[in-house]
């Protein structure tokens, strides 16, 4: 799936794409971007639904509503949901591999039993500011979490956060505003960051052996007339990601080795946080939306807000990392 240049366009299998033109000014050419739409599987409502996972043994996708304070469950086979509630808000929610699940909760990393519903805490987070709260969060290659926590005084406060053998914690990048996306190639030699506060996807060389990150560089700079900032994010099979537009009412595939934009997909709500790869053959992705940071907008428009959505790509995802504990 590409950008195509001239008359002939082909289009992903089974897709009917609507087609925008932009003009590429530094080619002097019109560039056709592919615009995909997505569709509605769960009309949730929530608040901040954030950090989709598709978990392929369950064959469900887990999410959480981070100012609902809710893990949330879709299984598509039958549309049955399930839902668990916290009294912190929760930032994140990643599989394990016994079966359990690691939650960023506000103060720190729990480990949850979905068949009982228990969480118990693993570690606090060190952030000066006690009112910083976890936010976005995944697992690497080798089954490291890494998580970042987002200012409660949008300053320079945050950190990002490795979490090892269940209790090691360690500070990975400090001086964080809004800890988001994260995403590592197939070949686990790059690490993708977001920290929202900025318009930039962020790459590094990482190393999976110690969880080291070096020679930080801006992959990816959104520019002025770009719809909306990054949030979270995933990675396709191609080495593309995929960035939900905060305010910009899409998800967009981008490519990080040269920082263009290929294709987007249409969302009818205004905030979408973010997206991941899922379905038997990891080719449909999962994208969460919100309803909160609407001020002055007629929410009348976007019915939708807070709302799951999907749509079937010609790509396909990387399968999920589990946390080793």
């Amino acid at each position: 799936m590409q950008v195509l240049f001239g008359c002939c366009l082909f289009f992903p299998r089974n897709l009917v794409p609507l087609i925008a033109v932009r003009i590429n000014h530094d080619m002097g050419v019109a560039a056709i971007l592919l615009t995909l739409q997505a569709e509605c599987v769960f009309e949730g409502k929530n608040v901040l639904g954030e950090g989709p996972v598709w978990d392929e043994l369950l064959k469900e996708v887990f999410w959480v509503d981070i100012e609902g304070r809710k893990l949330h469950r879709y299984r598509p086979s039958d549309g049955k949901t399930a839902e668990y509630s916290f009294e912190q808000k929760i930032g994140c929610a990643l599989p394990a591999e016994d079966g359990s699940w690691v939650l960023g909760l506000a103060d720190g990393f729990y480990r949850f039993d979905p068949k009982s519903g228990c969480a118990t805490l693993m570690v606090h987070t060190k952030d000066e500011n006690p009112s910083n709260r976890l936010n976005d969060g995944k697992c690497d290659p080798t089954g490291r979490i890494w998580a970042g926590t987002m200012s409660s005084k949008w300053q320079r406060d945050g950190n990002l956060y490795t979490l090892e053998t269940g209790t090691e914690l360690s500070v990975r990048l400090p001086g964080v505003v809004c800890s988001n996306g994260l995403a590592w190639n197939a070949e686990a030699t790059m690490m993708y960051y977001i920290d929202s506060y900025e318009r930039i996807v962020h790459a590094f060389d990482y190393d999976s052996t110690t969880g080291n990150i070096t020679n930080q560089r801006a992959a990816i700079i959104f520019s002025e007339n770009e719809q909306g900032g990054p949030d979270g994010m995933s990675i396709d099979s191609e080495g593309m990601l995929w960035i939900g537009h905060w305010g910009g009412w899409q998800v967009g595939r981008w490519n990080p080795h040269t920082g263009e934009k290929l294709a987007m997909v249409e969302i009818p709500v205004h905030n979408v946080t973010s997206c991941a790869f899922g379905g038997e053959q990891l080719d449909e992705l999962y994208i969460t939306t919100t309803t909160t940071g609407n001020d002055g907008m007629d929410m009348s428009e976007q019915p939708l807000a807070g709302g799951l959505f999907k749509v079937k790509l010609d790509v396909k995802g990387l399968p999920v990392h589990r946390a080793k504990l």
